[in-house]
């Protein structure tokens, strides 16, 4: 039986809780077990089921899954990457690791399914100022407080911003001048050599 400490317990509490606060908890499973490339029918037989109750769960067939039974998805999804090495797992806490990047971080969340930048702006009661070319669809969102991030996050750390995909908004709060967020952005592009999506 794995040991679970310090940071996999804090990336298994995050997984979990981002299935529960789903919308739609059977696609948060599916965006997990896909992220661990982790098939159905190994899911399954980790937790003792049939291929197709997974499938009915993420596709919705099925009422939601209980408290337990997402634990136990959890579980088994972290063990299958501690077998292959932990790779996912070490990405994950470069991600959720930096006590003063989370003091800057209000809020981070990655959708099941994408959505078209026009139905987030709208969502968020924003304004485009200038519109975006073509077809933008946008993964998930991050809310910084700017100036924080700005004063007390070392700029190494910028590349947390973008969660598990740079196809995300970027949510600045206390703007007063409008110059955190260029500043964050372009430390973050110089360190990472990444550009917003």
């Amino acid at each position: 039986m794995v040991e679970y400490e310090g940071f996999i317990t804090d990336i298994m509490i995050r997984i979990a809780g981002d299935i529960v606060l789903s919308e739609n908890p059977g696609k948060g499973i599916r965006k997990w077990r896909e992220f661990f490339e982790m098939s159905q029918a190994e899911l399954a037989a980790r937790l003792g089921t049939s291929p197709s109750v997974i499938s009915d769960y993420e596709s919705g067939r099925r009422k939601s899954p209980g408290s337990q039974f997402i634990r136990r998805v959890v579980k088994a999804l972290v063990d299958y990457e501690l077998e292959r090495g932990g790779q996912k797992l070490y990405i994950l806490s470069r991600q959720l690791g930096g006590e003063r990047f989370w003091e800057a971080i209000l809020d981070m969340r990655d959708f099941d399914m994408p959505i078209e930048i026009n139905e987030f702006v709208k969502a968020i009661g924003a304004t485009i100022a200038v519109g975006p070319e073509g077809y933008v669809d946008i993964h998930g969102y991050t809310v910084v407080d700017s100036l924080k991030l700005v004063l007390d996050v070392p700029s190494h750390e910028y590349l947390k911003l973008y969660g598990s995909t740079t196809q995300r908004a970027a949510v600045f709060t206390n703007v007063k001048y409008g110059r955190s967020p260029l500043i964050a952005i372009k430390s973050m592009m110089a360190f990472t050599n990444l550009r917003p999506a």
